[in-house]
């Protein structure tokens, strides 16, 4: 299956603003690129690509007052298959989990476990561990929060969201995430490109998405598998860009001083 994606995003700046751009697809998808991935940016402006510590491509620049455009446009290769479903991959105890991975069970910015711990007990104490305890908590996840485009909150955390019972798909992720790590289960945020591809069109503007990953045994050996609290069920194209604790590790823009959202768009199509 071959995707079409890549975004025209425009800023609005009163003074030279420094900002951290997390805009690439993630280093594990760029063999799969079909056409080069090239960030334009109108007036041209320099930036500096590096990795940050989670893996993820950044790009510093200096963006100068005015209007600055930043687009992308560039097909990529998908498998076109599902997400992975490994319904008997088991839960990991923590002293046998490598040490990298042990990051991913602590509280962090937007998934404030400390107070989420005792809820999450109480919901998914009894359940299975492993594939099922993870698919309980997506499912009810799903269940507990309204999807509302327009009730996006930079700030709303985890137990937020719980709280509150409405946001968009970082939120999901965030819940999500946060009940796992309650529960002792690593997870992990990621974003990326999720268009509408084996599934009705969603009729909200199309966006970045967010889903989460965990860190289980499979049949094969341990290693991460995708879920998505979001929609709740398997999907298919989708293509990461970036992967953290949180939405702080994975934010598309980091601006350093005020910068106006002028414009957003997002695009994801098959094209063969």
């Amino acid at each position: 299956m071959k995707i079409r994606t890549g975004y025209d995003i425009a800023f609005s700046l009163t003074q030279p603003t420094p900002m951290i751009l997390m805009l690439s697809v993630h280093p594990s998808r760029m063999p799969d690129l079909l056409t080069p991935q090239v960030i334009n940016f109108d007036p041209w402006i320099p930036a500096r690509e590096y990795q940050d510590a989670f893996g993820n491509v950044c790009h510093r620049i200096l963006a100068p007052p005015g209007l600055l455009t930043i687009s992308a446009d560039f097909t990529i290769q998908d498998s076109g298959l599902l997400d992975a479903y490994a319904p008997d991959a088991r839960q990991i105890p923590v002293q046998d989990l490598p040490d990298d991975v042990m990051v991913y069970l602590l509280g962090s910015r937007y998934c404030d476990t400390d107070k989420l711990s005792q809820t999450a007990w109480s919901l998914f104490g009894g359940t299975p561990e492993g594939w099922a305890r993870v698919q309980a908590i997506v499912a009810y996840t799903h269940e507990r929060i309204r999807f509302d485009y327009q009730r996006a909150d930079a700030t709303r955390t985890a137990h937020d969201g719980f709280m509150q019972r409405e946001g968009v798909c970082r939120d999901f992720a965030h819940l999500a995430i946060a009940f796992c790590r309650c529960m002792n289960i690593p997870a992990r945020y990621a974003t990326g490109y999720l268009g509408d591809i084996g599934v009705p069109v969603d009729p909200a503007p199309m966006d970045f998405s967010a889903w989460f990953e965990v860190y289980l045994d499979g049949p094969d050996s341990p290693r991460w598998y995708t879920f998505d609290a979001r929609h709740n069920r398997q999907r298919i194209g989708r293509i990461v860009m970036a992967r953290g604790r949180d939405a702080t590790d994975c934010a598309i823009s980091t601006n350093f001083g005020y910068a106006h959202l002028a414009r957003f768009d997002v695009h994801t199509d098959e094209v063969g």
